[in-house]
């Protein structure tokens, strides 16, 4: 069964999302849920650590182990399916706003392989064009530092304006949902104290009718 855990990305001067690490059994699919708005860069890193039986502990690496990424969209639309090793990155924009499934399961069908079929994977999943720290470390000098500061700072700014523009939608679309549930319940108790009025009536119509049948009035 899939075991999915949800977060939402928040983002700020830096979007990072905190690193996380979950285990995983033989070819078990494992899937985080990304709320996300639409054209927007999304960059995950992952590393795999295999259980050792031996030593009773997960070793630094996982050599020959494989790793099938899939990203599907708000509308089960497949964006991404890759296989890529045991440790790995992988990027996708995303087209429509909502949530999409990252997912993740090895290719190992062999139990002894990695130690009772036991792994542990971290991930890390990073919203924007690119990272800072690598463009600073490729600049030549101070006036490209600066510049690669400046359009990171503008970029995140585009981001979090894009990001708080796509959670005032939702908000307007979960409050016009809402005011339509209030309305729909109205206009049903309406509807239902009106039925039971003509009930009411209707059997005293017909009380009275038995009545007057019986010469009882």
């Amino acid at each position: 069964d899939k075991q999915q855990t949800r977060r939402i990305l928040l983002s700020f001067w830096v979007a990072v999302s905190p690193a996380l690490y979950f285990h995983s059994g033989e070819r078990e699919e494992k899937c985080i849920i990304e709320d996300i708005p639409s054209d927007t860069l999304i960059t995950g890193s992952y590393k795999v650590q295999q259980w050792d039986i031996r030593e009773h502990r997960f070793l630094e690496s996982a050599p020959g182990l494989g790793m099938f990424v899939t990203i599907t969209t708000p509308t089960k639309e497949l964006l991404l399916s890759k296989l890529y090793g045991p440790q790995g990155t992988f990027s996708f924009t995303s087209h429509l706003p909502g949530e999409h499934n990252i997912c993740l399961q090895s290719n190992s069908t062999k139990l002894l392989s990695f130690g009772g079929s036991k792994l542990r994977i971290h991930l890390d999943i990073r919203v924007g064009e690119h990272f800072l720290d690598e463009a600073i470390a490729q600049a030549k000098d101070k006036v490209n530092e600066v510049n690669f500061r400046l359009g990171h700072l503008i970029e995140q700014i585009h981001h979090i304006s894009k990001e708080q523009n796509y959670h005032r939608e939702r908000e307007e679309y979960f409050r016009l949902t809402s005011e339509e549930t209030n309305s729909n319940i109205l206009r049903w108790a309406l509807a239902q104290t009106l039925i039971l009025i003509l009930v009411g009536v209707w059997q005293m119509k017909c009380l009275k009718d038995f009545f007057i049948a019986k010469k009882l009035v």
